[in-house]
């Protein structure tokens, strides 16, 4: 007998119902088995995970605080991704969101009218990702450069002149050494509520997520992009003007990476400091991806992994495990929507040794 992988004629019916499950089932039996190996009991380990991301009202609300960068890369990758771009960029932009955001809180609120700073916040921050989001997008519009390398080489770029910024001009001269900027004005912050750290932002994010949807849902516009994606040579034939989408969308989801830069800066550091690039634009691309593109999914699928973030900070204080179980964690959570992808486009079958002979007599795959 010998076994083989094979290519499905046709995708499952409606895979979505049960790709979710199967790769968090995955991450948990495969969590099991590095949190045995460590010498830790599975069970306590998710129970210290599950007290620490929901075991108070405070503990909640940091979830909540951690997911809410996470929605808006999310659906930055989602919405680029539904036309076939991968925007591996989102923490560039999303760098260069904070970097308006800080800047306009320093330099020009204060010449504002109160009424105008928090929009003026909120405009740059996406101002700033949609002009980040805009060069990969050109280059590949018009140039035929990958995305993919253009947008993950820009990131480096970006971490680096904001590292310029707060360790040379914009550093605050009364830090006493520390870098960083000076903290913005109040009237540049965000509205906090329930006495947390839970921020303006989630309302931005959520608002996003179904105005994203509604787009591509129901629009002319989201058939067109839904169409090239599908397929860009019937596109093109239809007459849709890719070039013009392409840059569209590219600046689209850099101004939603440019909002997540946005919220830490003005709801969260209140000043351009380190811990603002800490990964949540390489997260936004497994959150779009467990949402299966769906923006309505993205806030959910970003509360689970604000939840394992959080979860994990708990195993590193109580259980003293590595300060890097969660970033293991995420990455068997991938690793299993990978396996559930497979699963749905290839099946094992088992043949006899003569059917094999057969088939490859006959020129058969």
């Amino acid at each position: 007998m010998i076994w083989r992988i094979e290519k499905r004629t046709a995708a499952l019916a409606r895979p979505h119902a049960w790709l979710f499950p199967v790769s968090l089932a995955f991450a948990v039996a495969a969590g099991a088995c590095i949190f045995s190996a460590l010498g830790v009991s599975p069970l306590a380990a998710y129970g210290t995970m599950a007290r620490g991301a929901f075991g108070s009202f405070y503990h909640f609300s940091e979830v909540v605080v951690r997911a809410i960068p996470l929605m808006l890369t999310g659906l930055a990758v989602a919405v680029a991704a539904t036309m076939l771009l991968w925007n591996i960029g989102c923490e560039g932009q999303l760098v260069w969101g904070g970097i308006f955001a800080a800047g306009t809180g320093l330099y020009l609120i204060p010449h504002l009218p109160p009424f105008l700073a928090i929009p003026a916040v909120i405009a740059a921050g996406a101002a700033g990702g949609l002009l980040w989001g805009l060069i990969p997008g050109l280059l590949r519009a018009y140039l035929a450069v990958n995305e993919i390398l253009s947008s993950l080489l820009l990131n480096y770029i970006a971490i680096i002149f904001m590292e310029h910024l707060y360790f040379g001009p914009w550093r605050n001269p009364e830090g006493f050494g520390f870098p960083g900027t000076a903290q913005i004005g109040e009237a540049a912050r965000i509205p906090h509520w329930f006495g947390t750290r839970i921020h303006l932002g989630l309302v931005l994010a959520l608002v996003m997520a179904a105005l994203v949807f509604a787009a591509l849902r129901y629009t002319r516009w989201g058939y067109q992009v839904r169409a090239i994606g599908l397929n860009p040579q019937a596109a093109r034939y239809a007459g849709f003007r890719i070039r013009g989408q392409i840059v569209f969308i590219m600046g689209l989801s850099g101004a939603l990476a440019g909002l997540a830069g946005m919220a830490e800066v003005s709801g969260i550091h209140f000043r351009l400091q380190q811990g603002l690039a800490v990964g949540y634009g390489y997260d936004g691309i497994i959150v779009a991806w467990l949402a299966r593109l769906n923006p309505l999914a993205v806030p959910l699928v970003a509360l689970l992994l604000g939840a394992l973030i959080v979860g994990g900070e708990q195993l590193q204080s109580v259980l003293h495990l590595p300060a890097s179980i969660s970033m293991v964690l995420e990455a068997v959570l991938l690793f299993g929507l990978l396996l559930s992808e497979s699963l749905a486009r290839y099946r094992l079958v088992r043949r006899a040794a003569g059917e094999e002979t057969s088939a490859a007599g006959k020129g058969l795959p």
